[in-house]
């Protein structure tokens, strides 16, 4: 897990070095995703990198009833990862990726309640590992580890050292 884990700051530290036009621009987050996921692309061979990916083989992505996240991306509040890697064929899914500027003022608890549908071992399609990312314009400036539907505390704090170590969070 460690690995995985450390392969996204790799593909974190890559992308900020390669795209600090899109910061200056402030471009939309599908345009960060977008980048994000070429920089994963990188760390991940084997697997593949999809930004809005919502199908496991043949079958959508569908959360229980009732839920606070939309299976009708309509709304751009689907159930509807940002960035996966994984493997479409075999069907199987390493991670799962919510990205967020943080210039978005939107409460973080649809992209927690998202990653904790999407980690949930009960769904059929359930991701081995959550991130929440959320992108400043020169760092990371918060981080969440999703596992078996809850948040992994201990995960989360290693993956925020990992971040300040390398230089990707603000001192």
């Amino acid at each position: 897990m460690h690995a995985e884990l450390g392969g996204l700051v790799d593909a974190l530290r890559d992308f900020y070095a390669a795209e600090a036009f899109l910061f200056e621009k402030d471009a939309g987050e599908r345009a960060l995703c977008h980048r994000l996921a070429v920089s994963l692309e990188r760390r991940f061979s084997g697997w593949q990198v999809d930004c809005d990916y919502n199908r496991l083989g043949e079958r959508a992505f569908r959360l229980p009833r009732g839920t606070i996240v939309s299976t009708d991306d309509a709304l751009a509040k689907s159930v509807y990862p940002d960035i996966v890697v994984h493997q479409r064929e075999v069907p199987k899914n390493l991670l799962a990726v919510e990205v967020r500027k943080a210039s978005n003022h939107q409460p973080l608890e649809h992209d927690r309640h998202k990653l904790r549908g999407l980690t949930d071992p009960h769904l059929w399609f359930a991701f081995w590992i959550g991130v929440l990312v959320v992108l400043a314009k020169k760092s990371v400036s918060h981080v969440e580890v999703y596992l078996g539907g809850v948040q992994d505390q201990a995960l989360s704090e290693w993956l925020a050292s990992r971040l300040k170590e390398t230089g990707l969070t603000a001192p």
